[in-house]
């Protein structure tokens, strides 16, 4: 299976919270943090109903229309189809990868989150575009979190995977090096850059941070 969608950048993937964003607001939260060098917004929230998540995400599309920024949407099939979004990522419970690529096209943008080499050995690989490797470490943004990986799980799990990875779990900018030594394309933060003061420094933290890691 050929998938033909618009390339997208790992590097710094922004995944909301509406709890740690509701003093900042989501809209201003991401606009700042796509001007300080986020690559590509998730869109989760567990709680909020479809129709509200689908004019979240209808802002949030209008917003980074232009800037060359993804909007994926978490787990909600039904409002990715409906607003329009560049893709979806799905966990082990969540929509069914080859529903989900079936409903959305050969053009979206399909991840899946992976905790353990099963996990990646049973994944339909030619139906998805990227892997979610973690948690790294254990997190406050996600109770109900698999066991932390540690670096040592994360390059296992990134050297046996044959689609580009992006790790996520209680990562912030000095972990950078660490990220891309384990063979992970890039970085997924929640409360990192939600909820911070300012979410345009604290993205930029992890661009500085990524070409220190990245100089011989």
């Amino acid at each position: 299976m050929s998938l033909t969608h618009t390339p997208f950048d790992l590097s710094l993937y922004l995944v909301t919270d509406a709890r740690l964003c509701r003093d900042y607001g989501l809209e201003r939260t991401v606009a700042e943090a796509v001007e300080g060098g986020v690559t590509l917004v998730q869109l989760r929230d567990k709680h909020a109903s479809d129709a509200e998540m689908i004019r979240q995400a209808k802002q949030l599309k209008a917003l980074l229309a232009g800037s060359g920024v993804p909007l994926i949407i978490n787990d909600r099939l039904a409002v990715a189809l409906e607003s329009g979004a560049d893709g979806l990522h799905v966990g082990q419970s969540d929509t069914a990868v080859q529903a989900a690529r079936e409903a959305l096209g050969d053009s979206a943008i399909l991840g899946l989150s992976i905790n353990t080499l099963a996990e990646l050995k049973a994944a339909p690989l030619a139906q998805l575009d990227y892997l979610g490797l973690g948690p790294v470490f254990a997190t406050a943004s996600k109770r109900d979190h698999a066991s932390p990986l540690g670096f040592d799980g994360l390059a296992r799990l990134a050297r046996a995977a044959s689609l580009p990875c992006v790790a996520i779990g209680g990562l912030d900018a000095r972990h950078s090096a660490q990220v891309r030594q384990a063979g992970a394309q890039g970085l997924a933060v929640i409360s990192a850059i939600c909820g911070q003061p300012s979410p345009r420094d604290a993205a930029l933290a992890f661009v500085t941070a990524r070409k220190d890691a990245l100089t011989p």
